[in-house]
Formats: structure tokens, sequence, C-alpha cells
């Protein structure tokens, strides 16, 4: 039975190498549309090792930020389409971009096919430390009593923190200053140094100054508690409807990758995202490691890029140049 298990194991192994259609030595490269050091490159490079592992090849990791995502998701379009080119992405350039851009160098549905999703991430509403409201209600009641709107900063412009800022003005009818960043780091140290009143972040890009007491967490945009933050409520319990976000991170590939090869990059994800190690990890860092079918990836991007452009239209939100 052993030897059968392990025979079976190598056909799986060589199956998932042949349909690739490359020499074993040409590596996997996974594309990431934005700097290193950041949430989704970070992400990368800890499903990398356990992808290399199920492929039997090489996986490398390369940054190619710029254009809000489409540097890197061109890089995936003018590669060979043999599965050994992928991108690694956040929502925001898979399904926000196409209703911010109208321009835009590339067409998800048209020139991409989706490989599986390997993480939710939810949005965690922050304020300082120093700050006296104790949760998100209380935050608003504030923001209600004030003469002039309350800034509160983002990431950037169309980005998810300032959509999950504008879902928040509509469930309140309170209007907010969006002061919009040039990335999540400068908005953070604003938010620190009282610049500031609240900021909307992926979980674990603040789970380090949330355990360090630098920052107060005071409503999730999601539609159940997170795991790490569990006496942090929804804003749902607080009374805010349809503030709900998810960044969710997901590979893709070329359209024109052939089915064959698109199954075993799935297969390959799939128990990349369940290895023990990257698993924990993932989990630690405050992200939801989640795998999934092509189709089912499918599925959110249609529904998430019509619920964005729907939100997007009706502010008259368009990309920075």
């Amino acid at each position: 039975m052993k030897k059968r298990s392990l025979l079976l194991a190598i056909c799986a192994l060589f199956a998932s190498t042949w349909a690739l259609g490359q020499s074993s030595n040409k590596p996997v490269r996974i594309i990431v549309a934005f700097a290193p050091g950041g949430p989704v490159d970070a992400m990368a490079r800890t499903i990398s090792e356990p992808l290399g592992r199920s492929l039997g090849r090489t996986v490398i990791v390369e940054n190619k930020p710029g254009a809000s995502g489409a540097i890197g998701a061109n890089e995936v379009l003018k590669a060979e389409a043999d599965g050994s080119t992928l991108w690694l992405t956040s929502v925001g350039a898979a399904a926000i971009n196409p209703a911010l851009y109208p321009k835009l160098s590339y067409n998800m549905q048209k020139d991409f096919v989706p490989v599986s999703l390997v993480a939710n991430n939810n949005e965690v509403f922050v304020a300082n430390v120093n700050h006296a409201s104790k949760d998100a209600a209380e935050f608003m009641a504030v923001a209600r009593s004030k003469k002039d709107p309350v800034p509160i900063g983002s990431s950037g412009k169309g980005s998810i923190p300032h959509l999950a800022l504008l879902q928040l003005e509509q469930s309140t009818g309170v209007d907010l200053l969006h002061v919009p960043y040039n990335g999540m780091a400068p908005a953070l140290n604003d938010l620190l140094g009282g610049q500031v009143a609240g900021f909307f972040a992926d979980v674990p890009a603040v789970m380090a100054q949330l355990k360090g007491g630098r920052l107060k967490a005071l409503g999730m945009a999601s539609a159940k508690r997170h795991p790490l933050l569990p006496d942090v409520k929804t804003f749902e319990e607080q009374g805010f409807k349809s503030v709900d976000t998810n960044n969710w991170y997901g590979l893709f590939a070329s359209a024109k990758t052939s089915p064959e090869v698109l199954k075993a990059l799935n297969k390959a994800v799939q128990q990349a995202v369940a290895d023990p190690v990257a698993n924990a990890k993932m989990t630690q860092s405050g992200a939801e490691p989640k795998s999934s079918s092509p189709e089912e990836l499918g599925v959110m991007l249609k529904v998430d890029t019509d619920k964005w452009a729907q939100l997007i239209k009706s502010r008259n939100i368009t990309g920075d140049e």
C-alpha cells in the first residue's frame, strides 16, 4: 500500500510538471505589481516555497510596481502562456481598477484567467490609541457633532480603505474628509501622529501597532468578527449596514493558458495554501488563508467588479493620472 501511494504521488508530480509544458528547469515566476515589503509581496513569498514543492519547480517572486498594477499585469501578458508566469494581485488591480481607469491597458475578463484564491483580508477601522471613542459607533457620533468633517486617511484614491470610507459615509449619512496618501505607510504615520483621526486597513497591516498599543481597533468591515480581534464588533453589530469589504488576494494567469495547465496550477496552489507552515504564517499575520477553484475566484471577481464599479460611478471617482 505504501509503495502504491508513493507511486501515485510521483505520478501526480510528474503530471503537474508535464502539464506546465516546459523544461522542469524553467522557474515559475509570481509577478507582484507592488514594491517589495508590502502585504501582497509578503503573501507571494509565503506561498512561493510550498508552491515550488507542489509543482516540483523553482518559484521566484518578481516585483513590477507602478501604474496602479498595470506594469505587473502587462508583464504576465507579454510572457509565454505556459503557466510559468503568474500574477498575484489584490482586489484593487483586479476588480477596482476597471472602474477607475477607463483606458486601462488590460482587461481582466478577456486577458486573464483565474487560478485560485490565496487569502482573504478583512478591513478594520482603526484610530490613534489616545482617541476617546471605544468603538465605531462612538467615533461616528462624535464625527456627526463636529462642525467640520473629520479627516480620515486612506492609502490612495480608489483604494479599498477609501471605498470602505465611502461605504461608511453612505451607511451613516455623515460626511468625512477623505485624505488620500501615496500608500499605507505615510497614512499610518499621520494617524499615529494625530494628523488624521481614523483609517481603514487590512488587519495584517496594523496588527503590530494594535498589539503594541499604538492603535485601537473600532470596527470590522466584514460579515463576522476577526479571530485575532474577537472583542472588536463588526459595523453591522454597531448598527451600520453595508460596510463590508474583502481585500482578497488571488493568482491569475494569461487567458491563453491551457485547461490542463490551469488544472495543475490550481491543484498546486491549493496544496501550497494548505501547507502547515505557510498557512500558520498567514493566519498569525491576520490574513485568512483560502484557496478556491478557478470558477469560484471568477465569480468573486465578477461580483466585486460590479459592486465597486457601482460605488465608484455613484461618487464620480476617477483614478489619479
